[in-house]
């Protein structure tokens, strides 16, 4: 039996993770891949006290594994865009296949990447950059390649989750869940990236790319936080039948390709409203199969280990057998991928729950109804609350039929200029998630 080379870069929590389970399951994931797997060089700063690697070499220069003619695969896990950037380039220039787990590199840098590799005759493998553990990469790209794709949605940034998921069910203040979640390692010290939907973007441009045979378009992406989301929005959304989610959404539409990012009511009876804590879940409409889940662990070392051993497998067994990887890093080459347009987030529709703080005497809720009805805006729903004691102003909740963004926006100007609504309006996009 032939042996493949591996050498990993980065020895965090994945990297560790990535070297105990190619140790723990060796036979059966030699027997999968139809050749011996071994691992001959690790780059890493400094050891992990939680990862044992034996008498595999070890350097602190990473880029000295670019450079080791023994490697087959380089397995890139330093995160990051400005190292792993130089790292991958010059992996793929020396004929190396690469197997990464770094969402904003090929969210950024995919396209030159990609192109790169295709070119080099080598293949470069980001299974565990979207959704952890789940297999969302090989299912669009391979298992609904006789699709095509309508939309796509998903909980893909676990952090968010577990947060609105706790206020949900525990009806916590948001600082005081991201502040268990930092102490948890949900989320890091500076949570920018996972509470204002940074991650959740690069995984989305990514998925899009896939379904829709485009380039990855990461400065197109609306994206939009959870920062301002309250407890009292989410007991509302409960009273109206539908639960607050973090989700990031790309459908083709008449106008091109919608991208966003943003909080969501989506009704309580949805599967992905049911996904909570730090679980993702991708919910994939195609014109043939219709709608198909793909839920589990999205982070985590363990379960991004287990994507990131798929794709040394996938690499492994054409090595084995002397062939290129069939499958192109975005399912098409690169001379079939289109150049569609990514619609502007003012010229979506959607329906909207909107909650204000208005003075609590008559005509109020009458000035609001004709202001939407002059639009053409439709109110499915509408929630008044009794004021407290003492309290002159009640917070009033609607919940619209489908408008355009920037139609809505301008009907949120005139009510916040009613001397009877008081401060901003909250807006949250709503989704039916049915087609």
């Amino acid at each position: 039996m032939s042996t493949v080379k591996i050498g990993i870069c980065g020895l965090g929590t994945v990297g560790a993770s990535t070297y105990q389970l190619m140790q723990k399951n060796a036979a059966q994931l030699s027997a999968r891949a139809g050749c011996e797997l071994e691992i001959v060089h690790i780059g890493a700063r400094r050891d992990n006290p939680d990862c044992d690697t034996g008498d595999t070499r070890v350097s602190r220069d990473i880029f000295k594994l670019v450079s080791d003619p023994d490697i087959d695969i380089l397995v890139e896990l330093i995160g990051g865009t400005d190292t792993a950037l130089d790292l991958v380039r010059q992996a793929v220039s020396n004929g190396k296949h690469v197997v990464t787990a770094n969402k904003a590199l090929i969210a950024e840098h995919g396209n030159e990447l990609l192109k790169m590799a295709e070119d080099a005759g080598v293949t470069i493998a980001y299974e565990a950059a979207v959704a952890g553990g789940i297999p969302i990469i090989k299912a669009l790209r391979e298992g609904l390649a006789a699709n095509q794709i309508q939309w796509l949605a998903g909980i893909i940034n676990g952090t968010g989750n577990f947060i609105l998921s706790e206020m949900r069910e525990k009806g916590r203040e948001f600082a005081d869940v991201l502040a268990e979640a930092q102490a948890l390692g949900y989320a890091e010290t500076d949570p920018t990236f996972d509470v204002e939907g940074i991650d959740a973007a690069h995984k989305l441009v990514i998925l899009a790319a896939i379904a829709f045979s485009m380039p990855l378009q990461f400065d197109k992406v609306y994206t939009e936080g959870i920062t301002r989301i309250t407890t009292s929005d989410v007991e509302y959304a409960e009273e109206l039948g539908y639960r607050i989610k973090h989700l990031g959404i790309a459908r083709r539409c008449a106008g091109g390709i919608e991208l966003r990012v943003h909080p969501t009511l989506i009704p309580e009876k949805r599967l992905l409203a049911n996904v909570n804590g730090v679980n993702n879940a991708v919910l994939v409409e195609g014109d043939a199969v219709g709608p198909t889940l793909y839920y589990g662990a999205g982070a985590g070392g363990s379960a991004t280990a287990s994507a990131v051993v798929a794709d040394i497998i996938d690499l492994a067994r054409d090595l084995a057998l002397g062939q290129r990887h069939a499958v192109a890093g975005l399912g098409v080459a690169s001379d079939h991928i289109v150049e569609l347009p990514v619609v502007s987030i003012d010229q979506i529709e959607t329906a909207y729950y909107m909650r204000m703080t208005v003075e609590d005497k008559p005509g109020v809720l009458s000035d609001i109804a004709r202001i939407c009805s002059e639009a053409g805006i439709s109110i499915e729903a509408l929630i008044q609350k009794q004021p407290l004691e003492g309290e002159t102003r009640v917070p009033v909740i609607i919940l619209t039929n489908l408008v355009q963004e920037s139609k809505l926006m301008s009907v949120v100007i005139q009510i916040e200029s009613l001397d009877s609504v008081q401060g901003e309006i909250t807006r949250i996009r709503v989704e039916s998630l049915d087609g």
